[in-house]
């Protein structure tokens, strides 16, 4: 059973003015995968927030509704605090990606826009898109589930992650993927319950589990390795053996862990609860330099209200 907690936007603001591009100094391939993420998530957030939009008509008052829109609310801002990472802080450094993000582009709003798997626009198809409407709409919201899982498991790392601890590394970037993977965790179940409310399976749920898992670690290595090769420092090299190295550094997860959770989300019991604790994100929140100047923020704009 999900507690009771209500899902709030924290209007969080980063300034990347002085962050390094290479801002896990001691392990830059780490910075760079890690980075991917800026490039990955305001097309990919954005998704979520119209695919939910479109399911909300549906949803009655109650709880699912109001954490339906507080997901929305947090995606959004999620979104644009990576737009303006890529803006003022990928581009800054010198960083090429438009070309990676045609690739985001086609991914969220082709192959997973509203005509099934990218088919093209013509008559015939606009009528299959409107007889499969709501199964597809489901879909979707199945996909989004998977990737949720991820992202909580991804978030739970990075606030776990002694590595990230190291004196060395950027305290605003670190705080930026803190403080979003906090909230990865806080909401880590509503895609999952908003899919079964649909009437969706465990089934497709799998599915897309065994779908995206594979492809989310393909477009990380795209992405990475499209920023690296820019970079003479460091040396052209295979993703596995990348990842591997910062698995042994500490400044990503493991391998293993990432094919437990890949398991785990398999498993017909499974439910995103068990994966972290809502006591992880709140502590975060407690102590995190961007969270807490928000709330400071909102105290001087409406004293009463917070």
């Amino acid at each position: 059973m999900t507690a009771v907690h209500k899902l709030l936007p924290r209007r969080v603001r980063f300034d990347l003015t002085h962050s390094p591009l290479h801002w896990i100094p001691h392990d830059p391939e780490a910075s760079y995968i890690i980075n991917t993420i800026h490039l990955l998530l305001p097309e990919g957030e954005l998704w979520f927030c119209r695919v939910y939009n479109k399911v909300l008509p549906q949803l009655p008052a109650g709880k699912l509704r109001d954490d339906v829109q507080g997901f929305i609310r947090q995606e959004a801002i999620h979104a644009r605090a990576h737009e303006n990472a890529m803006e003022t802080y990928l581009r800054r450094h010198g960083v090429e990606f438009d070309s990676y993000l045609k690739k985001v582009d086609f991914i969220f709003n082709t192959l997973l826009g509203d005509h099934p798997t990218g088919l093209p626009d013509n008559f015939i198809t606009r009528r299959l898109a409107k007889n499969l409407e709501p199964w597809w709409l489901r879909q979707r919201v199945g996909a989004i589930a998977a990737i949720e899982h991820f992202t909580c498991v991804f978030g739970k790392w990075v606030l776990e992650a002694e590595a990230l601890d190291a004196p060395n590394v950027d305290p605003v970037l670190l705080d930026l993927f803190r403080w979003h993977g906090a909230e990865e965790v806080e909401h880590r179940h509503v895609a999952h319950d908003l899919h079964v409310a649909m009437g969706g399976s465990a089934r497709e749920r799998q599915l897309w589990g065994a779908v995206l898992f594979p492809g989310l670690m393909t477009v990380l290595g795209i992405g990475s390795s499209h920023m690296m090769n820019q970079d003479a420092g460091i040396a052209r090299e295979t993703f596995v053996r990348r990842w591997l190295r910062c698995d042994k550094n500490g400044t990503l997860p493991s391998i293993k862990s990432m094919f437990d959770a890949s398991r785990r989300y398999l498993r017909n019991d499974y439910h995103p609860e068990a994966e972290a604790t809502l006591a992880l994100s709140l502590e975060y929140f407690a102590k995190s330099p961007a969270v807490q100047a928000a709330l400071r923020e909102q105290l001087l704009k409406n004293p009463v209200a917070a």
